[in-house]
């Protein structure tokens, strides 16, 4: 955003080097039994439902779900970078750690814990700390940054636990409270009020990211992310993520990822270690007053319309929905924008057959659609150079980087602390050539990597260059 500063309130988050998904290799890895799954407790009615007298404390509500919301510290080492000239005659930069602060919150009695991919993110040590003082290690089962859901587990049991509540049913003006460990100083409850549900503020943009914020001005700062967002009947509505500010501190909008949303991509994370989004196959573009005046439509009338079908040969097109339909409801559930749209096909799992009613010359159609897989998370980095992990550029990676459509080849998704290339390459640079052959995949990128001396065409932030290195 131009004129704002959006500030992720977890300070320490450091650069894009880093954790599990950096260190993917080819090497196989011995298979690992299944996890456990975590028993939750959820209560989906209404925080309104009740009648109530006037309330002069909430202490009884938060006094549960208080010693759930635990503290997360993470740490790694860094190296200081050092210029070519010196790392020629042997010169290294010196080690450092780098430490971190969030939240997080129990959500099993055996110790899972949801947080933010943004506290977690690129950490070589996780230590959770408990509102009794008792300090763990935790394990690092996955994360998604395209929702800033991460999950992680203490070995523990008969942990204290969140309530979940229906996220969906939240309603702006709703009490909440958002509790976590703002700037270090110890575990601190802030109130406020939903103030918008369905928000979308480009936090996530960078990672083409699925964003549906509860926006709330209960206080959030630093170290607040991971938290909690709490109703007035002491259950789980929300985890808190990021502010929006001028000056890095608390001004009133703090954002939440509804529990529904992080609940789902929770288990996700626990099965699989990975989140499989579902695909429809179509561009869209905002159904505008103006665009429905010139489809012969009421002005009023709200959804996506199909720009392009992409790729051809798939879901809706093979269910024979065309361009210029336009998308107004998946499932019953209403389509109103462009990010409704995506954001509902993303959360369902690929595979699925959905029911698509739209407009085709203003006549309401529907068609049964079979949702493929999006291919960016189908698609595992795989290991070019010795730490630097690439995959073949995809729509999502392009809209992510904004990188021009002539651009053709493999995207760098990962570059490893060690790797002894990450002077010479950056995330999110894309390798057109190696040794000025064209390379669009893995195989064809290795098969014209040679020993010894190397050149490569790159393209990064709308300028190609070439990059000589020794393999």
């Amino acid at each position: 955003m131009k004129s704002k500063t959006v500030a992720l309130s977890f300070a320490l988050v450091a650069s894009v080097i880093g954790l599990s998904l950096g260190l993917l290799a080819a090497d196989k890895k011995p298979a690992t039994p299944p996890l456990k799954k975590p028993t939750l407790k959820v209560d989906s009615t209404p925080v309104s439902e009740t009648k109530s007298p006037v309330v002069t404390s909430y202490a009884d509500a938060l006094e549960a779900i208080r010693p759930a919301v635990i503290s997360v510290y993470s740490s790694k080492i860094v190296r200081e970078q050092v210029p070519e000239y010196f790392r020629q005659f042997g010169v290294q930069g010196r080690e450092q750690k780098q430490r971190g602060l969030g939240s997080g919150v129990i959500i099993s009695p055996d110790g899972y814990i949801l947080t933010n991919n943004h506290v977690v993110e690129e950490a070589d040590e996780l230590k959770v700390l408990l509102g009794d003082d008792r300090e763990f290690t935790a394990k690092l089962i996955g994360t998604d940054p395209k929702t800033d859901v991460a999950v992680i587990k203490i070995e523990a049991e008969n942990l204290p636990t969140v309530t979940l509540a229906d996220s969906a049913k939240l309603r702006v003006g709703d009490v909440v409270f958002a509790i976590g460990n703002p700037l270090g100083v110890g575990q601190t409850v802030t109130m406020g009020i939903v103030s918008a549900t369905g928000r979308k503020v480009g936090i996530l943009d960078e990672v083409a990211g699925y964003e549906d914020f509860i926006q709330t001005d209960a206080a959030i700062n630093q170290g607040n992310s991971g938290g909690a967002l709490i109703d007035a009947r002491g259950r789980l509505v929300g985890i808190n993520s990021a502010i929006l500010s001028n000056s890095q501190g608390n001004i009133g909008i703090g954002f939440a990822i509804p529990i529904n949303l992080a609940s789902q991509i929770m288990h996700q994370l626990i099965d699989n270690g990975s989140v499989a989004r579902g695909l429809l196959g179509v561009a869209t573009a905002p159904l505008t007053a103006d665009i429905a005046e010139e489809f012969d439509l009421p002005k009023d009338t709200k959804g996506a319309i199909i720009t392009n079908l992409n790729p051809l040969d798939g879901p809706a097109a093979k269910a024979g929905l065309k361009r210029n339909d336009v998308i107004i409801s998946i499932d019953d559930k209403k389509v109103t924008s462009v990010e409704e749209l995506r954001l509902y096909v993303g959360q369902t799992a690929p595979g699925t057959k959905v029911t698509v009613k739209y407009l085709r010359n203003g006549k309401p159609e529907t068609k049964e659609v079979v949702l493929g897989r999006v291919s960016d998370d189908n698609v595992p980095a795989g290991e070019l150079l010795q730490g630097v992990g690439v995959e073949p550029l995809s729509d999502e990676a392009r809209k992510a980087n904004r990188i021009d459509d002539r651009v053709e080849g493999l995207i760098i998704t990962e570059i490893d602390e060690k790797s002894p290339f990450r002077e010479s390459f950056r995330v999110g640079a894309v390798i057109e050539q190696i040794n000025r052959v064209p390379v669009t995949d893995l195989a064809s990128a290795k098969k014209a990597l040679r020993d010894g001396r190397n050149i490569a065409l790159v393209y990064y932030r709308g300028v190609y260059r070439y990059i000589i290195f020794q393999r």
